[in-house]
């Protein structure tokens, strides 16, 4: 047995060996902690004696705790509430109350390799936890803040279940290499790798899926961002973007069994106002062609279909959830389930999950020796619609249902598919028309995706304030997404032709298309950590550590194409007669090892100084830049301590300023090298040039904050200052031809800089007076943010494909000097003239820069409300200063299209626009995409309950996307289809995107 999967057999193996000590229960001392004033139960409440030991309260407020001999009190500790000593007395049962202290000052935050409290915190670290999440279906843990802190921008790439997402933290910095987060899980950075893209087989290819659609959302304890560089530098080369810590639930000490379920019903939130079939006869009419009976050469086929309706559906999503765990002084456990049905509004489309989770820990000799096991398995299931990036105009799923003439039948008097030219030898003869029904159910697109991650952690005190943790843990992902086309598919010919990646298209042949994906990642990682505190309110923590990780991806596709029985469906790859002649795959593996340290001192409590460095080797690069060092500084000021602050103003006030330098090595694996590649007959060709001068993409940053908290902790905020420079930019350069290889990987000269200000807001505006009251607490954020290009010279790098007919290698963005990633680079369009025909004061081919996708502006607002045993809250996020290209009415929606018996919206058809003028990449195209939306908004209630078998019980209504304000006259402005152009990415175009759903989620948890 290889060595992986021994040690992978370990992690669950060491299961009983944790579990069953935390079984065991000695004399212990019980009680309930309640809250003072509303005498409502505590849950999570820190219940700790002498010798360490400690546990938690649970769900309502119980705990239990076996105790020392001579123990004489127990000390209880909770954020937003007085700390509290409580003599035994020889009692074996107390009832505690705390008091509210009104402040979060004392709440403890991650960050890397440790945690602190937030009033100790000198970089921009900002939490959540499940109380402030977003609710309903949530499908990858991005989806739970969105919006909800400030400088985070998490925008979808559709509405598609399970969808890849663009997040960006204090703006987006790169031109080339990869711009999202470190997310690091239970102290495990990950590598997000994972899933397939569709190939293109004549109707466009599709993005992969989210990759961190494995992690159940219920598991989720704290989600913490690390913004500034002086936070994110300890992560060294993979903090430029950020880092994103995920927390996942322990066992508590009386936990027993929690259980949730929800049913979710969800609806498109808006869908295109097309022309029905007397309003398009007309609209054909109108420019001049045949609206007569098709028998006749007209338009006129005699239905009257609903395209729309026709893909589009009600969808029911369910989600269950259970748990159950234990805790005593010396360990805990928790181990859950859950199993995910996700519905997508087009039909055919969803995403079924299941998770399983299991959390340990068991100490040793007096808590000198701790073990701590993370387990978790995933299997994600995703079935796909034919949604592609890039059709042509014959248009993919959603392109084909929104140009199809709405007279057309689905089906043909035979019962068959509608095909346009009718059928020949049992085939369609057809590829100018696609048939929207025929491309949703006679295409098969299933993944199936199975995720390991374990992590095994050893802490061991070695003397008073010296400790020692190492952990070892394996990321396993084996994935398979299989796509089978149908020999009878209507719009699909077959061009025998198998070369490259243009994959004949379908008709009379069938396609099998097997892409597999596996990743195996190894990261060790070990920290000696040291902990004094001095009698002057002062104290010293620093560590020293060690980090290895290894990540492999491992990638293997086939294709295989004609069918021995040509009337069924071709699904049965192994017995195709043709399979392609070889496996085909890029495979890549890469190391990543570093060296880190961390120092914080606080003197007196008022001054906090914390300096951190790491020096991280990448293989990624050739030999004169492996390794490079990350250096940050910060700085915090309690001004609220001295002696002449001002008193009965502020509770806190202090002041943080940071500096700090981290890296991007987020490019493809080996790139500074030479590398050859094998096509699909034996033959060889250069890839890419040696460049062993290739170096990290760095990011300089600083800034200054100030944190406050006012009116008894009532009013709490922070205000942010940043700004964050991104140098020797990497980009895959072309290389003037003839030459050996075509492009390599270089640094360009030139920075990308963000600067901006950040405000986050915490304000009880009502606080209620006993446990019947009524409270009202408001949560506020906003950013203002800008993002140039500097000192890029004269050179311009184009993106932002447009596709469309006539739109051949047509493109709308570039990266220019003095502008902002992604501006949108097209010809001014002032209307129509008098004949219809479009105005284009400077040329048709003049391009011009017409704004950023980048929002210059993001907010969100929370409202909660609470009154008895009834709670409401409402969530609504905005955005404003960007743009969106909407390819979508480039392609399909002008006036020309009906004269090809095409549909249009209605808006199109009543214009004056002469069916003659042309859709050119314009400004006609580039709309403002501010919007307001109510994104969440929850009712819940939870029943008293009087004792017996059932401990709480809760009902919630939950309702996504409610509504949007917006001046976009697309489906949704808060969208970003994958429109890359050689690689380099795009942002803010809308091309025939999967809709955003409307959804209502009736939800119940309960706990025995």
């Amino acid at each position: 047995m290889q060595f992986k999967h021994l040690l992978t057999l370990c992690f669950f193996a060491l299961t009983c060996f944790f579990v069953q000590p935390v079984l065991a229960q000695n004399s212990a001392i019980t009680g309930k902690v309640t809250d003072a004033k509303t005498k409502e139960p505590l849950i999570g409440v820190s219940v700790g004696a002498t010798g360490g030991v400690g546990t938690l309260t649970s769900v309502d407020g119980t705990f239990r705790l076996s105790v020392p001999a001579g123990t004489t009190a127990l000390n209880f500790t909770y954020i937003g509430y007085k700390s509290l000593s409580v003599p035994i007395n020889g009692q074996t049962s107390l009832s505690v109350s705390l008091e509210s202290s009104n402040t979060a000052l004392n709440e403890v935050v991650v960050i890397g390799y440790g945690s602190q409290r937030v009033r100790d915190a000198t970089g921009s670290v900002s939490s959540l936890s499940p109380k402030d999440f977003n609710k309903g279906v949530i499908a990858t843990p991005e989806q739970l803040l969105q919006g909800r802190i400030a400088g985070v921008q998490v925008t979808p790439a559709s509405g598609e279940p399970g969808a890849g997402a663009t997040i960006n933290i204090r703006g987006a910095s790169s031109i080339r290499a990869g711009t999202s987060p470190l997310y690091v899980i239970d102290g495990v950075p990950l590598d997000n790798g994972g899933t397939a893209g569709g190939f293109d087989s004549g109707a466009g290819s599709s993005s992969a899926r989210n990759p961190l659609a494995f992690l159940n959302p219920a598991d989720i304890e704290n989600i913490s961002v690390l913004k500034d560089a002086s936070a994110s530098a300890i992560y060294g080369s993979r903090g430029a973007n950020g880092v994103i810590l995920i927390t996942t639930r322990k066992g508590r000490q009386g936990q027993g069994i929690q259980f949730g379920a929800s049913t979710s019903i969800s609806n498109a939130a808006k869908t295109y106002d097309l022309l029905d079939r007397d309003a398009f006869l007309k609209g054909v009419e109108s420019v001049g062609s045949n609206s007569g009976p098709s028998s006749s050469g007209g338009v006129d086929y005699g239905a009257n279909t609903d395209w729309q309706k026709e893909i589009l559906r009600t969808a029911v999503s369910q989600n269950y959830n259970i748990a159950f765990g234990g805790a005593n002084n010396t360990g805990n456990y928790r181990a859950s389930a859950a199993y995910d049905n996700q519905q997508g509004i087009v039909k055919n489309t969803n995403l079924k999950r299941l998770t399983a989770r299991l959390n340990a820990s068991q100490s040793f000799f007096g808590e000198r020796l701790k073990f701590e096991l993370q387990s978790l398995f995933s299997n994600v299931k995703d079935r796909f619609a034919p949604v592609t990036n890039n059709a042509g105009f014959n248009g993919s799923l959603i392109g084909a249902a929104l140009q199809t003439n709405p007279t057309i039948p689905v089906y043909d008097d035979q019962g068959r598919y509608f095909s346009l030219n009718g059928y020949e030898n049992g085939f369609p003869k057809s590829n100018t028309f696609r048939n929207p029904v025929s491309l949703l159910n006679q295409i098969d697109d299933t993944d199936n995706i199975n995720r390991f991650l374990n992590n095994l952690t050893l802490t061991l005190r070695l003397f008073e304030g010296i400790s020692y943790k190492g952990n070892i843990s394996i990321d396993r992902s084996n994935g398979a997404r299989n796509t089978f086309y149908d020999p009878k598919i209507v719009g699909f010919t077959d061009n025998g032709n198998i070369r490259g990646f243009s994959y004949p298209s379908a008709t009379g042949n069938g396609r099998a298309i097997v892409q597999n994906t596996e990743l195996n990642n190894l990261t060790t990682e070990h920290t000696l950590n040291y902990d004094k505190k001095f009698a002057n309110n002062s104290s010293l923590t620093a560590l020293v550590g060690y980090s290895y990780a290894n990540y492999k991806n491992n990638p293997h596709n086939n294709v295989a194409w004609g069918a021995k029985n040509q009337t069924a469906f071709i699904k049965d790859y192994q017995n195709t007669p043709n399979k392609f002649p070889r496996t085909f795959g890029d495979s890549s593996t890469y190391s990543l090892q570093s060296y880190f340290a961390r120092v914080n001192y606080s003197y007196k409590d008022k001054y906090i100084l914390t300096a951190t460095v790491r020096r991280d080797g990448s293989s990624r690069f050739g030999t004169d830049n492996q390794y490079a060092n990350f250096p940050a500084l910060a700085a915090k000021w309690r001004i609220s301590g001295e002696s002449w602050a001002p008193k009965g103003v502020f509770d806190d006030l202090s002041l943080r300023l940071n500096y700090g330098k981290t890296g991007n090595q987020d490019y493809p694996s080996l790139a500074s090298r030479a590398i050859r590649s094998y096509d699909y007959y034996g033959g060889t060709s250069a890839d890419n040039a040696a460049n062993p001068t290739l170096k990290w993409e760095t990011q300089t940053a600083y800034g200054a904050g100030l944190d406050f908290s006012v009116l008894r902790g009532r009013l709490t905020g922070t205000i942010d200052y940043f700004n964050k420079s991104q140098k020797d930019l990497l980009f895959l350069q072309d290389v003037a031809q003839p030459a050996a290889v075509s492009r390599f990987w270089v640094n360009l000269p030139g920075n990308v800089r963000n600067t901006g200000v950040e405000l986050g807001l915490n304000f009880t505006a009502i606080q209620a007076s006993d446990a019947k009251g009524f409270s009202w607490d408001i949560n506020y954020n906003m950013t203002l943010i800008k993002n140039r290009i500097e000192n890029f010279g004269n050179r311009n790098v184009i993106t932002g494909n447009i596709d469309g007919q006539g739109l051949s290698g047509a493109y709308a963005q570039f990266f220019g000097n003095g502008y902002p990633l992604y501006e949108f680079n097209v010809s001014q369009y002032n209307g129509l003239d008098a004949d219809g025909f479009g105005i284009y004061p400077d040329g048709i081919d003049a391009a011009t820069p017409h704004g950023s996708p980048l929002p210059t502006f993001f907010a969100g607002l929370n409202n909660t409300f609470n009154y008895g045993n009834w709670s409401l809250s409402f969530f609504l996020n905005a955005q404003t200063g960007f743009y969106i290209y909407n390819n979508t009415a480039n392609a399909f929606f002008y006036k020309g299209n009906l004269v090809s018996g095409r549909n249009v919206t209605k808006a199109v058809a009543q214009t004056n626009e002469n069916a003659l003028n042309s859709g050119e990449v314009s400004s006609r195209f580039v709309e403002k995409g501010d919007f307001l939306r109510l994104q969440n908004a929850a009712l819940g209630y939870t029943f008293p309950m009087g004792g017996g078998a059932i401990k709480s019980l809760r009902l919630s209504l939950t309702g996504q996307n409610l509504f949007l304000i917006t001046g976009y006259s697309g489906l949704d402005p808060e969208i970003n289809t994958n429109k890359e152009r050689n690689g380099v990415p795009s942002r803010g175009i809308d091309y025939t995107s999967y809709p955003s759903a409307r959804t209502f989620t009736l939800g119940l948890n309960a706990s025995f």
